[in-house]
């Protein structure tokens, strides 16, 4: 389901900072591209904290003064460790001027569509980096009804076991289409069954929804109007019942019409080239009919273009 290519000899951490030390000093971008794009992320850790011991020198700071542009962000957010990572995608989020939908689904993307430990990891990094809760900076960023939804799923710890009680996943797809139909798309029930139970379940319980009552739930909801509420709760569905299709979708509107949004582009590649993307491939083409790599390729340049085609499993 990933695609990041990881060789099956790999050059241990003091000769890969060795590689990267010339690399920086002569601001080699192929050998950046070549070893931190085929490193997955208990690699990349040993790397950074073995460039830190050899040089006495952060490697995320070195790669920031020898790199620039969409390549600099991109690999600096691949080499960053993933919660912290995260975290500041969070931060970034809510205090963007403008909270719509393109920042508060960071916040969906972290809760919704990473394991419950990935979660808590965040929040943990978000509150040693900010000296505030995930969920504080929630409270203080986003108006209601969406700040008590957003809080739920952040501060949610799920049960991370495929466990599924098919009774439960009836009766709560009942709970769950009588709050639609009744237009209470933020009632207690509904929070509850989304911010507790664990994915397994929530997918049988949406699946149950369906053959029920003959529309998917996120149809369901979408009737309901196309306000904030509804595309959050769209959002939040997708992510925890099919997030290869909602990463796909991201970066359809991140590449295809006028100009490119190459940080939600990054984001989705880096955030899921250790976890689903050739799922997220296979999405891409279902919706938009054409190939993703060659999307990729056409709305992207350089350097910055060979290492999102690397994480792609490209052999650049």
């Amino acid at each position: 389901m990933a695609t990041l290519r990881v060789p099956e000899v790999v050059p241990s951490p003091t000769q890969d900072c060795e590689k990267l030390r010339d690399a920086d000093l002569g601001t080699d971008e192929k050998a950046i591209i070549w070893i931190l794009g085929h490193r997955n992320a208990s690699q990349r850790k040993k790397i950074r904290e073995t460039y830190q011991q050899l040089y006495n020198e952060s490697l995320i700071d070195r790669l920031y003064s020898e790199l620039s542009g969409d390549f600099r962000n991109a690999v600096i957010s691949w080499t960053t460790d993933p919660p912290k990572r995260d975290a500041e995608l969070a931060y970034e989020a809510l205090k963007a001027k403008k909270k719509g939908m393109k920042q508060l689904q960071v916040i969906v993307e972290i809760a919704c569509a990473s394991s419950p430990n990935h979660l808590q990891e965040v929040r943990q990094a978000y509150c040693s980096l900010f000296d505030c809760s995930l969920e504080e900076d929630i409270v203080s960023a986003v108006s209601q009804p969406l700040r008590k939804i957003l809080v739920a799923v952040a501060s949610s710890y799920r049960y991370d076991k495929e466990l599924v009680d098919m009774n439960v996943a009836d009766s709560e797809a009942a709970k769950l289409h009588e709050a639609i139909k009744s237009n209470k798309l933020d009632q207690d029930d509904i929070l509850l069954i989304l911010s507790t139970r664990n994915f397994h379940q929530l997918r049988a319980t949406f699946a149950c929804y369906k053959q029920s009552f003959g529309n998917s739930i996120e149809q369901d909801i979408k009737s309901c109007g196309n306000g904030d509420l509804e595309s959050l709760l769209g959002v939040i569905i997708k992510c925890i019942d099919t997030p290869e299709k909602h990463f796909a979708e991201v970066i359809g509107a991140a590449i295809i019409g006028f100009g490119t949004d190459e940080d939600s582009l990054t984001r989705a590649i880096v955030a899921r080239s250790e976890i689903d993307t050739m799922k997220i491939r296979g999405e891409y083409f279902n919706i938009f009919k054409t190939n993703l790599d060659g999307a990729v390729t056409g709305d992207t340049s350089g350097d910055y273009k060979d290492f999102l085609m690397t994480l792609l499993g490209a052999r650049i």
